[in-house]
């Protein structure tokens, strides 16, 4: 257990740095904009496009693997709704932000350090073959929700192929397609190496500063509720699709399952300010969210084990 939390310690503990930096005022709400787009538009990518385009991808599509991490997103996200609508009398687009905000996790910036950290290099590939999809298919469904289906799938698909993650893996999985060593030459391979380095520390000091100024601005019934889906109900379905019913490899079926165990995506809260419905639910469901999962996170490390 205490090896687990030594995994956890550094990813948090720069959150953590972040959160005590801006409440010191030592750092403004613009540095963590402006780190977060940096993260977001240049670092990630990056990062992406380095792994993907040297990367070993399986020839069969690991379609157990997406399965099983997608089929806990529809539980999840569809029992965030109900309730949000029964229980706390939502209207459609609220319940659908609380939908988003149990289905989709915070990737960027706490996903790819904590897995990176945890999992190491065998992490990469399953890591952003899932990311891959995630956001196209997340952001659709919200999307497709909000609208109510009016939404044209042309403005869906401009959005997605406009985003700075996505071109990187397009990017690099073209070069890897056609055997382009684009990532190992030279002065590319220096300044790809220094600027995908810097996308963990940079994602982790937004998301404290993030965390800060969001706060717990509409109480904690229904964030409390939609943070256990996101972190407890939506890791246990992913495992046990992924390790019992599926049986794929363990690193794979572990990364999923830290994957799930991400707390909500700030992603929630840009698309309910979008909307303007609900914001103040998504900020309190990300900063609770992240707050418990340290917890949660380290028990699934230790279980997990993926360092023994």
């Amino acid at each position: 257990m205490f090896d687990a939390f030594l995994v956890v310690l550094p990813v948090f503990g720069v959150i953590g740095l972040g959160y005590v930096a801006r409440l010191a005022r030592y750092v403004t709400d613009r540095m963590g904009d402006g780190l977060s787009e940096y993260v977001n538009d240049i670092a990630i990518p990056f990062l992406i496009f380095q792994t993907l385009s040297s990367a070993r991808i399986p020839e069969a599509q690991p379609w157990g693997y997406w399965l099983s991490y997608f089929a806990g997103v529809a539980v999840v996200w569809s029992l965030a709704m109900w309730i949000a609508g029964r229980f706390f009398s939502y209207g459609h687009l609220p319940r659908v932000v609380a939908g988003f905000a149990a289905g989709q996790a915070n990737t960027v910036l706490v996903g790819i350090p904590l897995i990176l950290k945890a999992f190491g290099k065998a992490g990469e590939v399953p890591l952003f073959l899932l990311i891959a999809i995630h956001l196209p298919i997340t952001m659709t469904a919200a999307t497709v929700l909000a609208e109510g289906g009016q939404v044209r799938p042309m403005a869906i698909l401009s959005r997605l192929a406009r985003h700075p993650i996505l071109i990187a893996m397009a990017l690099g999985a073209a070069a890897r397609l056609v055997h382009l060593p684009v990532a190992e030459m030279g002065p590319v391979k220096s300044v790809l190496d220094m600027v995908a380095a810097s996308a963990v520390p940079c994602a982790l000091l937004s998301m404290g500063i993030a965390m800060r100024r969001y706060g717990l601005q509409a109480g904690i019934a229904l964030p409390s509720i939609v943070t256990a889906l996101k972190i407890v109900l939506h890791p246990l379905i992913v495992y046990v699709l992924a390790a019992k019913l599926f049986a794929i490899d363990p690193v794979w079926a572990g990364v999923a399952t830290l994957f799930a165990a991400c707390p909500c995506g700030i992603n929630a809260y840009l698309f309910a300010h979008k909307y303007k419905e609900a914001a103040d639910f998504a900020a309190t469901a990300i900063a609770l969210s992240t707050a418990a999962s340290v917890v949660t996170v380290t028990l699934w490390i230790w279980y997990l084990a993926p360092s023994g």
